[in-house]
């Protein structure tokens, strides 16, 4: 039997159907869009150059359904990450943000675990030291996807990277060397470079201390590495098998860190000289200590106040959540820490609320660039954003 015809009206009614509901489709998925693009989407994955953060943009939605958390990820415990911790915390509690610490002591297996077990119970705002950032990238998408806040320390993605000029900070220490080489070794000297390089976000520091020294024909780099670890037995470790090569070293420079844990085993060698020139970048106290005693061969601290810019992060994660804007990046400045200074810097990173409260010492620490809030949180930061990229 043969199926009728549908008439010429049928046929209309049928298109103008078949119109309708592709539309509505349409605008449903027009709806449901914004949500895939905050779950899955890449944020900023194209490096742009951020104007100066605006504290006045107009608030923002609120998240919802997030615990008012703040949970610091780190990667290990070196004085530079509890500097960010104290800070952390004396915002969280000025805030009325419940604040605990996580470490995942330099196991990047298990800090892409403790951020997931974050996203799971619904934390509201998450600041992390990466370990491994391409392993931990997926996790840390997701957290952002959820509507929480994400400060990275250097490596994306975040709500808001960290960083410090990185050439900047490595021509300043290398720049206070050189000077020491020349004024004080006659120009000559053996030098020890304790690097980062398999974190691309700072290797530009060396860089900068390689074209420094560079420049001074007595000079000869004797060891140029990245120790296993970035903390004091890392350093430890690689400066003893060094000496076993290169007994006699005149400089040492990397994260305050690591020149600690060389300091240590030039100490044990039987090594270690009040005419040598160890430095380091951070600023932690040990170092500051260190500058202090008459006759050590720690000689130079470039500050990057962790406690000041730690305060500033946990200020940012509670605005966030109250539906305030926040800065998409945040530059420290670099600092060379001297006899005549350091006594204002270890009040200033004792009291890191006074000093954000006061809009000079503030800017002498910090730099903020870009807005962003929940509702715009798709465009997170995605690329290694540094603020000397043009």
């Amino acid at each position: 039997m043969k199926r009728p015809v549908p008439s010429a009206s049928m046929q209309s009614f049928r298109v103008a159907l078949s119109r309708l509901v592709r539309g509505s489709l349409a605008a449903l998925l027009a709806i449901a869009s914004p949500l895939a693009a905050y779950a899955q989407g890449n944020g900023l994955t194209r490096p742009v150059v951020l104007p100066a953060f605006d504290p006045a943009r107009q608030a923002c939605s609120k998240p919802r359904g997030l615990r008012r958390e703040l949970v610091f990820v780190q990667d290990n415990k070196r004085e530079f990450i509890q500097g960010i911790g104290r800070g952390l915390a004396i915002a969280a509690a000025e805030r009325g943000l419940s604040y605990r610490v996580l470490r995942a002591d330099n196991d990047a297996t298990l800090m892409v675990k403790q951020i997931n077990r974050l996203h799971a119970s619904k934390t509201g705002s998450v600041v992390v030291a990466p370990i491994d950032p391409p392993s931990l990238s997926p996790s840390l998408k997701r957290v952002i996807g959820s509507g929480a806040y994400v400060g990275a320390i250097v490596p994306p993605p975040a709500t808001t990277i960290l960083n410090a000029p990185q050439y900047q900070t490595g021509k300043v220490l290398g720049d206070t060397a050189a000077t020491y080489i020349r004024t004080r070794l006659g120009g000559k000297a053996k030098v020890v470079l304790l690097t980062h390089d398999n974190l691309q976000f700072l290797a530009p520091r060396f860089t900068a201390m390689r074209d420094t020294l560079r420049q001074l024909p007595g000079v000869t780099i004797v060891a140029d590495i990245s120790p296993a670890t970035v903390d004091r037995a890392g350093g430890y470790r690689t400066m003893k098998t060094i000496l076993l090569a290169q007994p006699n070293i005149d400089v040492v420079l990397g994260a305050d860190t690591v020149v600690l844990g060389a300091l240590d085993a030039l100490r044990d060698a039987g090594k270690a000289r009040p005419t040598q020139f160890l430095g380091g970048i951070d600023g932690e106290r040990e170092a500051v200590a260190e500058l202090k005693k008459a006759g050590s061969p720690y000689k130079a601290s470039i500050s990057l106040a962790s406690p000041v810019f730690g305060y500033a992060m946990g200020r940012f994660a509670s605005d966030w959540l109250d539906g305030k804007s926040v800065p998409q990046a945040m530059d420290i400045l670099p600092k060379a820490l001297t006899i005549a200074n350091i006594g204002q810097y270890e009040r200033d990173v004792a009291d890191p609320a006074a000093v954000y409260a006061d809009p000079a010492r503030r800017n002498s620490y910090l730099r903020m660039y870009g807005n962003i809030c929940f509702d715009s949180r798709d465009r997170y930061m995605n690329f290694p954003w540094s603020s000397e990229r043009r």
